[in-house]
């Protein structure tokens, strides 16, 4: 059961990322008052407050009065590991205290799949123990543990564990695919790309906020994947961007474990964005169960891995006719990431 949107404005932490934004202008757009909080200044016709999540005062003064908070901010894997400790782990300490002490009903936390690590369990359910390998999934996993210390204490915060999440607004790592799709180049893949990767299109992401803020109580004060309930294979999913590009080029697939080895030592030069989660992921099937989502908080999933994917081409290619599409240090998801040494490997595709 819905229940009517909270008084007060939502107040949505990194509202100036991709998904912050979003929600942002989701709540917005249903007329629903909202205020914004990030590092960096915001959509101008919105009211925010500039300021990092880890600043208490801070927090707090923008969560007074306010009917929810949204936790969007956090720190991307290519961060320094000190850095995405600190603005995870503390963010979200932070954020939850402010809340609490502001008088906040509902805090809706956004956590991330990373938790699980490398699960050989698919679909994965999310009572899987919570084993990540990186720096960015141990942060993820501390942050739900603070999570559940402010619930026992009689917060509701709903969490939402989204698979990789992606829309118009994001480029991150997928505009190297969109990049060699659209200069007519076949695009190399680790194996024979049968993996099944599920995704989750942000919109349905936002959709999920949405109804975690309206739930009753006893739902929303739960733990939810999200993610796509349509998905094929890897090879599947990027031939799919391949074909929108129009160049009738190919997924090509490149021995996994030389490729492998040769992307561990380009990260450990600096040379490369691609972290080590992520070329374990692309080994094997990683897919989360969507059970207890549809069935406890009623959400479904309305786009499938492909759909995202090629939204996501298409704005990238509005935004690439504009100039906006220039490689940046990877501080955002918003921007593209530098290929590195990647870059020199185009001549061979």
């Amino acid at each position: 059961m819905v229940t009517p949107a909270p008084p007060g404005p939502t107040v949505v932490t990194g509202a100036s990322g991709m998904l912050g934004g979003f929600v942002v202008r989701r709540l917005r757009d249903e007329g629903l008052p909202v205020h914004g909080v990030d590092v960096r200044p915001g959509d101008p016709g919105i009211p925010a407050t500039v300021a990092d999540v880890r600043d208490r005062a801070a927090m707090t003064a923008a969560f007074a009065g306010a009917g929810a908070v949204v936790h969007c901010a956090a720190a991307l894997p290519s961060y320094a590991p000190q850095e995405i400790g600190s603005v995870i782990v503390d963010g979200t300490r932070t954020v939850l205290t402010a809340a609490r002490d502001a008088g906040v009903p509902r805090v809706v936390h956004v956590s991330t799949t990373a938790v699980y690590g490398l699960p050989t369990r698919v679909p994965t359910p999310e009572e899987h123990p919570r084993e990540p390998v990186d720096t960015y999934g141990r942060a993820k996993a501390t942050a739900e543990e603070v999570v559940e210390e402010f619930r026992a204490a009689g917060l509701c915060v709903p969490m939402l564990r989204p698979k990789t999440f992606l829309g118009p607004g994001r480029m991150g790592l997928f505009a190297m695919l969109f990049e060699w799709a659209e200069e007519g180049r076949h695009f190399p893949i680790l194996g024979r790309g049968d993996v099944r990767i599920q995704m989750c299109a942000v919109e349905d992401l936002t959709e999920c906020v949405r109804v975690a803020l309206g739930a009753d109580e006893d739902v929303a004060n739960d733990t939810y994947n999200v993610a796509a309930a349509d998905f094929g294979t890897l090879r599947e999913d990027f031939q799919a961007v391949l074909d929108a590009a129009g160049h009738r080029r190919r997924v090509v697939s490149v021995p996994a474990r030389p490729a492998l080895l040769t992307l561990r030592a380009l990260r450990k030069a600096r040379l490369s964005p691609v972290y080590d989660r992520l070329l374990h992921k692309l080994l094997a099937d990683s897919y989360v169960s969507t059970d207890k989502v549809r069935r406890r908080l009623g959400f479904t999933p309305t786009h499938s891995n492909q759909d995202a994917l090629l939204r996501t081409f298409r704005w990238w290619r509005e935004q690439r006719e504009t100039g906006r599409t220039r490689p940046s240090t990877g501080r955002t998801s918003r921007e593209p990431w530098s290929q590195g040494a990647l870059r020199v490997a185009k001549a061979f595709f």
